[in-house]
């Protein structure tokens, strides 16, 4: 004879988070290879921090130049510099890292992209293949970091209200 119950199970916000973060830390990569991911998160953020977000955000004379021959107004000098500032405290902040590193490859392209077509007849516009390699260590990143993205994906997912049609 079986017997059956039915249980009901109360999932409280809490709980939500605990199973968001063991899920993260399942997708955590092997020792070594998060060894060395956090290595180059590391120079990554003091390069993204030192070498181009404070410069930006201080108002060095080269970025204002710079941003100047780009065309698009300082506020672009502004905007790019509070995200590289923001992706390289994402990249030391290990549930944030890989969404982070991605973030920063966007960046890199775009500014690969403006160096490349607007920059290009200007001294600023050998920064190519210097824009060019950040993004492809950022992108290398976020593909070491691709289990946490989807985590946290997923995560975020069922905090989002669902629509019923």
């Amino acid at each position: 004879m079986k017997q059956t119950t039915k249980e009901t199970a109360v999932i409280t916000p809490t709980a939500r988070v605990t199973a968001a973060r063991l899920a993260i830390r399942a997708a955590r990569p092997r020792r070594l290879t998060s060894a060395l991911l956090w290595a180059g998160q590391f120079l990554l953020a003091a390069f993204f921090v030192f070498g181009a977000a404070v410069p930006k955000l201080t108002g060095s004379h080269q970025m204002v130049q710079e941003f100047g021959q780009i065309g698009a107004g300082q506020w672009l000098r502004y905007f790019v510099g509070t995200a590289e500032l923001a992706g390289a405290i994402g990249l030391l902040t290990p549930w944030l890292a890989g969404l982070a590193a991605a973030g920063l490859a966007a960046v890199m392209a775009g500014a690969t992209i403006i160096n490349a077509t607007v920059l290009h007849s200007t001294t600023f516009g050998s920064n190519v293949w210097l824009t060019l390699l950040l993004c492809a260590a950022c992108v290398l990143l976020a593909y070491g970091r691709r289990q946490q993205i989807k985590a946290l994906w997923a995560a975020i997912g069922r905090h989002l209200p669902r629509h019923r049609t």
